[in-house]
């Protein structure tokens, strides 16, 4: 079966200064726990803010390292879920059940990808 790597990207400026609620906390457990019953959640984490991650970039032979935050990124990267689902629609359908857990006071996108296997 195909794996799907769902990258979220958050606002850093809008997401709550606390970070998520105890209940947001909860629900996401409870889907954590489901997905991973169900053997489609294969992995998945949260990141740290960019203030506290570096970007390593390679360019023309050289590289350059630039400390967080990133002030010209609108939207980062904030966590990611590794699914294995039957097709694409299946990964999106769960994606669209994680989005669902968070208040209307977020503001969350998740990119959904094929895994190239070989």
């Amino acid at each position: 079966m195909p794996r799907y790597l769902s990258m979220v990207q958050i606002d850093e400026k809008t997401a709550p200064a606390e970070g998520p609620s105890e209940a947001l906390m909860q629900r996401m457990g409870e889907l954590i726990e489901e997905m991973t019953k169900a053997g489609v959640l294969l992995d998945t984490a949260g990141l740290t803010p960019t203030a506290q991650g570096a970007r390593v970039h390679w360019e023309k032979g050289e590289l350059s390292v630039t400390d967080g935050p990133f002030t010209e990124a609108k939207e980062v990267v904030g966590g990611y879920a590794i699914v294995q689902a039957k097709d694409m629609a299946e990964a999106i359908e769960w994606t669209k059940r994680f989005l669902k857990v968070h208040e209307e006071h977020w503001t969350v996108t998740c990119e959904v990808r094929e895994i190239a296997e070989g």
